[in-house]
């Protein structure tokens, strides 16, 4: 098993950034894919970014596409989400989760361990 534990969020201006970090405890953090998801109040929760084992590959959702970079530090045991450019529509609270398999990696249902999740807020 691997606990996940979010932080950096906060309040920001639209045009600010933020920098989330995950960082990671349990079974060795490189045996696991990670995704960041969000979920704004009333929504359903909905993909964000993902990297891949050693970090190779990443994905994005498109309306985060060029305003935010998804890295991981395997030493560490850390994944982050820089957040550029942020918009009102980006508020939201942000978990980042693990996947062994990453068969589905723009779906929750493809990971297997979540965060407690951080609140992202922007204000226009």
């Amino acid at each position: 098993q691997v606990q996940l534990v979010e932080s950096g969020g906060g309040l920001v201006q639209a045009g600010g950034s933020l920098r989330l970090s995950c960082a990671a405890s349990g079974r060795t953090f490189s045996s696991y894919a990670m995704g960041w998801f969000r979920q704004a109040p009333g929504k359903e929760r909905e993909f964000v970014a993902a990297i891949s084992w050693r970090g190779l590959r990443t994905y994005y959702a498109d309306s985060v596409k060029g305003r935010f970079t998804i890295s991981r530090d395997n030493a560490k045991n850390t994944v982050y989400l820089q957040m550029n450019s942020l918009k009102p529509e980006d508020t939201a609270v942000y978990y980042c989760a693990a996947s062994e398999l990453w068969r589905e990696y723009r779906s929750g249902r493809g990971y297997d361990y979540w965060g407690q999740g951080t609140q992202v807020t922007v204000s226009s």
